[in-house]
């Protein structure tokens, strides 16, 4: 689970409530579900009409790992997993890492290692995976690009939303005692636009970016690690090579990974 994810949407929701109980209102009231169906549905909708369906389901399943995936990928995992197989393949032979492949359960790992031990000409395996990392990469925008286009129509949305309430208001202008509460409601729809906006669909798209960010960077671990093993290089040159794609921290913990042999 995305602690960081689920505290977030929490906590952003929590003030927004905590803020009008503070200012004397109550939850009932910015629950309006004639506003939400204006602003969630037109939001939809305008979605739907500016994306592919198939985009919009790939964006809709991201949701899964945007809230309950980790944010942060093993880095120093795969770097210990890369140094011990080129250990196996320094002392037994390429084709010796075979058996180990079934056991890893990344399929970019397990398909470049693949290559690597099937003798892939090494230009061609960079370029192969780099072009699967291009198709995956390309993936991952239009996934986050529906939630940016969500989070740009919305607060439009919202506005309209609060332009049909008032224009209800002013058919009812015979009761000026009605005036106040219904000016408010109508107001609820910008709430939801404007929130919606700011504390789901964009935060959800920046995570997205940010997360593809790094499975891209582990991705050109995995190509530089196969060729090193592929190449016969030395484990602890291989690991400080692969070290160089990782933050202080990670190299850290990987600097005290497995002893070399």
């Amino acid at each position: 689970m995305d602690r960081a994810s689920i505290i977030g949407v929490v906590l952003g929701v929590s003030a927004l409530i905590g803020g009008t109980v503070l200012e004397g209102g109550s939850v009932s009231f910015i629950l309006q579900p004639t506003a939400a169906l204006i602003v969630f549905g037109g939001t939809l909708g305008a979605t739907l009409l500016s994306s592919s369906f198939c985009d919009v389901l790939l964006a809709v399943r991201s949701l899964k790992e945007t809230f309950l995936g980790s944010n942060s990928l093993p880095f120093s995992e795969y770097i210990d997993r890369i140094v011990a197989l080129s250990q196996v393949s320094r002392r037994e032979g390429l084709v010796a890492i075979e058996p180990h492949l079934d056991d890893i359960e990344d399929p970019f790992f397990r398909r470049t290692l693949t290559l690597a031990v099937d003798g892939f000409n090494p230009r061609l395996l960079r370029d192969t995976m780099e072009e699967e990392t291009a198709t995956f990469e390309e993936l991952r925008i239009r996934q986050s690009r529906v939630f940016e286009t969500a989070g740009g129509f919305a607060p439009t949305i919202g506005i309209i939303g609060a332009v049909i309430g008032l224009i209800h208001v002013m058919q009812n202008l015979s009761e000026p005692a009605r005036l106040g509460e219904g000016i408010a409601v109508a107001f609820v729809a910008t709430i939801y636009g404007v929130g919606s906006a700011n504390l789901l669909f964009l935060p959800i798209s920046k995570k997205l970016k940010n997360r593809l960010t790094k499975e891209v960077q582990l991705r050109r671990l995995i190509v530089e690690g196969a060729a090193g093993i592929q190449a016969g290089m030395h484990p602890q040159y291989l690991r400080e090579k692969l070290l160089a794609f990782v933050d202080d921290e990670e190299r850290t913990r990987g600097m005290h990974g497995r002893a070399y042999r």
